[in-house]
């Protein structure tokens, strides 16, 4: 019987916040981050490469880490909690 493989994890980072209008687009290798205000998008941004950092030092990246890990991760860098 065949082993399933499931696709490479894609993190989503979406800003609701937008007033000023500009279009925000970062990506990067496993994530996608859109809109927001300046504020949240670079709020978002740091984040997201202080826990690819984080996997880094553990020899993994987003695409094969546990989403589980990667959500913890995701909680412990964001200041805005």
């Amino acid at each position: 019987m065949a082993r399933k493989t499931r696709p490479p994890n894609h993190l989503l980072g979406l800003g609701l916040d937008n007033s000023d209008q500009h279009k925000r687009i970062t990506q990067g290798e496993g994530f996608s981050l859109v809109g927001g205000s300046q504020e949240t998008h670079e709020r978002m941004t740091e984040t997201v490469i202080k826990t690819t950092e984080d996997l880094s030092r553990k020899g993994r990246n987003l695409q094969e880490a546990d989403p589980r890990e990667v959500a913890e991760l995701l909680r412990k860098h964001d200041r805005s909690r």
